[in-house]
């Protein structure tokens, strides 16, 4: 973490900015069945989108990118459920309303998704994914194992060690 991100104010952590999204999302919701338009939701979750990339550690900003749309379908999908539930067919009612709003509000989903893309890049996503790759080809490094002749290397575990212990006797009479 360098200087300029620590003075930067206020910053989330990735599960603070999924709240944010989700919060901001189910905010769209709300204003939709208030004011009507569907448009509210597709707003409300650029904007919670936007928010929450500007304001997240720059460290998490690999998390943060994949989440949005996966956000956006789970609060679509308790919406919808909780919807359905007041209808005569309640499961007819859910398919049909999660057709609906996921292909009415496409539109609004890649495009929150990319300017998510798109600010993280600029905030530093490729050295998220440069850390990461690092990380990973240490992982692949082979470790050596120890000669046969070279005891002090190689010590196993004691006889039982995994296994759980039983405190006090077996009652009788049960």
């Amino acid at each position: 973490m360098n200087g300029q991100d620590r003075g930067a104010g206020v910053r989330l952590t990735v599960r603070g900015a999924l709240a944010l999204v989700l919060a901001a999302t189910l905010l769209g919701y709300v204003l939709q069945a208030v004011f009507g338009p569907a448009t509210l939701v597709g707003l409300a979750f650029a904007a919670g989108c936007v928010a929450a990339t500007v304001l997240v550690n720059r460290r998490d900003l690999l998390s943060l990118v994949v989440s949005p749309p996966l956000t956006f379908f789970v609060i679509t999908v308790v919406v919808q459920a909780v919807r359905s539930l007041f209808s005569p067919t309640p499961i007819q009612a859910f398919g049909l309303g999660m057709f609906t709003m996921l292909s009415g509000q496409a539109p609004w989903l890649f495009g929150g998704s990319l300017l998510v893309l798109v600010i993280a890049w600029r905030r530093g996503l490729t050295r998220c994914v440069r850390e990461l790759r690092d990380e990973l080809r240490v992982g692949k490094t082979r470790i050596p194992r120890p000669r046969s002749g070279d005891s002090a290397a190689f010590a196993p575990e004691p006889e039982g060690y995994f296994e759980p212990k039983v405190y006090g006797t077996p009652r009788e009479g049960q």
